[in-house]
This record gives structure tokens, C-alpha cells and sequence, in this order.
């Protein structure tokens, strides 16, 4: 499976040679294709398991957004897992559970970084929400990148690649 979708994502790759290396084009192609499945299963979460209702629990009410992202988080964060282990960042020697637990750390960074930048663009300097996203969006994924590629799935000196 790891050969075909390698295969499938670095077909495109010639169109994209000059202007950025292998893993960078293999980290844009799967955080692009993992963001267009959390759109997708959030939308289909919201219009069509929850029928743009409330969440009516035991214990609690949640806003149908509120259970639409859940849903789509609990689809995209092991699958965005999977997709930066094995395709983009395969020579980290790092052990699987320091993986994932610095990838939920970045997550969690990353969902707090969007608030705090949406937060400060829009509240604070008054700038056009769509431009504000755009501009969120920049800095996250930077970031992303940079703590993924560094961080969570950093090759450890010493230790053998897996």
C-alpha cells in the first residue's frame, strides 16, 4: 500500500521539481489531501449524522459543529498520523508512541495557533476574516511543517532509522 500511494503521489512530483524538494511536495500532498478529508467528513458529520442539530448527551449538549469536528478529528488525526510516519517522514528512528504523542502535541498546538492568530487578526487588527484565514493558515502550516519535520519525526542520532 505504501508503494502504490507513493507511486500515486510522486507521479505528480515532476510538475512540481523546481520549486520545492521531495518531502516538502509529499508534505503538502498529504496535508492537503488529509485537510480535504477533515472538510469532507466534518460536512458529511454536520448535514448528515447530525442533521445540523444539537448533540443531546446525558451529561451535556453540544453545538452540531462542535460534534462535526470531533468526528472529523477523530478520522484525520490518525490518518494524518499514518500519512506523515509512513510517506513523508519514513527515515525517523523515533519510537512509534514518542511519534504520536509529539504529532497530538503539534495538533493540539496547531488547533490553539489558528484561534489565537483568527483571534488576533480579526479581533484585534480588524483584518477581512476570509483574508485573516488565509494568513492563519501560512503561519500554521510553517509551523506544522517545520515542528514535523524537526520535532515529531526527527531523526534521532545514535538510533537506527526503522
Amino acid at each position: 500500500m505504501k508503494k502504490f500511494l507513493l507511486s500515486v503521489i510522486d507521479w505528480f512530483y515532476p510538475l512540481f521539481k523546481g520549486i520545492m524538494p521531495l518531502q516538502t511536495y509529499r508534505y503538502a500532498a498529504c496535508g492537503g489531501a488529509n485537510t480535504l478529508l477533515d472538510i469532507g467528513v466534518f460536512s458529511f458529520s454536520f448535514y448528515y449524522i447530525f442533521h445540523q442539530q444539537n448533540l443531546v448527551l446525558p451529561f451535556m449538549t453540544l453545538k452540531c459543529f462542535t460534534a462535526s469536528l470531533i468526528v472529523a478529528f477523530c478520522i484525520s488525526f490518525p490518518t494524518g498520523f499514518v500519512l506523515m510516519r509512513y510517506l513523508v517522514y519514513p527515515e525517523s528512528n523515533l519510537r512509534r508512541r514518542v511519534q504520536l504523542f509529539r504529532y497530538l502535541l503539534q495538533v493540539v498546538t496547531c488547533i490553539l495557533l489558528n484561534y489565537v492568530f483568527m483571534y488576533l487578526f480579526v479581533e484585534m487588527y480588524h483584518i477581512f476574516a476570509p483574508l485573516a484565514k488565509v494568513m492563519t493558515t501560512i503561519i500554521v502550516v510553517a509551523f506544522s511543517y517545520l515542528t514535523q519535520k524537526h520535532f515529531t519525526f526527527r531523526v534521532k542520532e545514535g538510533l537506527p532509522t526503522s
